[in-house]
């Protein structure tokens, strides 16, 4: 409970800049306008909750049906999903940010580091059963300078084979 302490006062926070901000809008536009410009985002958000809420349904469906991992699809639900609630939201600065999860290569990202946090909360196992394999990057080093060898030892293996690779990195199961 210790960590959600800041969210009342982050919500003040947001409502006053969006207060500010539809009162900045206001004295531009009009209060007319400024009102039918937060109404239709308000019901673009709302077409947009249907839309998202039934397309994921369907990706969940197909990905369980198939046998898939359905972590990515959820993610991809949750962040579009969050897109049409900031967008229901009265507000200026909520739906300009609700627009920002729209566009796939920010939906993109935020998808993948909700990926990353949840995989750090839940544990190895559990999120290769919702996610799927675990992409890794290996690499691999070929010594420059075969290291000095004692008198008498064998040569040194030829680079590109098998023993000349060395790959380092950690396994977590």
């Amino acid at each position: 409970m210790r960590r959600l302490r800041w969210v009342p006062a982050a919500v003040l926070l947001v409502g006053a800049v969006e207060f500010l901000i539809f009162l900045w809008l206001a004295s531009q536009i009009g209060a007319g306008w400024a009102l039918l410009l937060v109404a239709v985002l308000s019901i673009l958000g709302i077409v947009l909750m249907r839309r998202e809420g039934m397309a994921a349904w369907r990706r969940l469906r197909a990905a369980r049906q198939g046998g898939d991992p359905r972590g990515e699809q959820a993610l991809d639900a949750v962040v579009g999903l969050v897109a049409a609630l900031l967008l229901i939201i009265p507000g200026l600065l909520t739906a300009v940010v609700g627009l920002l999860l729209l566009i796939p290569p920010v939906r993109r990202l935020v998808r993948s580091r909700a990926r990353a946090a949840t995989e750090k909360r839940i544990p190895a196992g559990a999120a290769n059963s919702v996610f799927g394999p675990r992409r890794v990057r290996v690499t691999t080093t070929t010594p420059h300078h075969p290291p000095a060898q004692p008198p008498g030892a064998a040569p040194p293996t030829p680079p590109g084979t098998a023993s000349s690779e060395v790959i380092e990195g950690e396994i977590v199961d």
